[in-house]
């Protein structure tokens, strides 16, 4: 249940600021070539961490580097492509007990606004929907960087982290120590300008 929100948050980060480009583009978040990434950390037990993914998931953003603020996102991730290395942990994490991926198969993100706070880096604010329930979350973004690939193509990559509390997504963490009710999110994503 931790993976469904870290990979909507994660694919908001996707949606960041521009650089040097010269005009407004749109984007594909380049799954197809393993380039984009929604993972997740969270404690376990304050022993050490647990560490996932979610492997199916698909977006796009916008962004123009004349006008920051209308950068936008939109990411939609599968939640029963959750993988922390351990089936059996897995099939615990995607039950009713958790993220419920039965009752809830989709995460979603959809961005609501961007605000510069620097050179190639800002804040990206969105909805984030999972486990039924919709939260306004803010996550810091930095351009990775963009220019053209060897396949005559363009390319701009970002990444962001941000917490995300499991109570807000009405994930019981009651049962558990308090440093597992929050997970650390982390997404990184190379598009391809359409």
């Amino acid at each position: 249940m931790i993976k469904k929100t870290a990979l909507a948050t994660a694919l908001s980060a996707a949606a960041l600021s521009g650089v040097s480009q010269a005009q407004a583009a749109d984007y594909v978040i380049d799954t197809d070539g393993q380039h984009a990434f929604v993972q997740f950390k969270i404690s376990h037990l304050g022993y050490s961490y647990i560490l996932g993914s979610f492997e199916d998931f698909s977006g796009s953003f916008s962004y123009d580097p004349e006008n920051l603020e209308a950068s936008s996102a939109s990411v939609e991730v599968e939640v029963a492509s959750l993988n922390s290395n351990h089936a059996e942990r897995d099939k615990h994490i995607l039950s009713d007990d958790f993220l419920d991926a039965g009752e809830y198969p989709t995460a979603t993100f959809t961005s609501t606004g961007f605000e510069p706070t620097g050179d190639n880096e800002g804040v990206l604010t969105g909805d984030l929907t999972l486990h039924g329930e919709t939260n306004e979350i803010e996550m810091p973004v930095t351009l990775v960087g963009e220019g053209q690939d060897p396949w005559g193509g363009y390319r701009a990559g970002f990444e962001g982290s941000t917490p995300l509390t499991l109570a807000d997504y009405g994930i019981d963490m009651s049962d558990f120590p308090e440093i597992m009710h929050e997970l650390e999110l982390y997404v990184t994503f190379e598009g391809i300008r359409q």
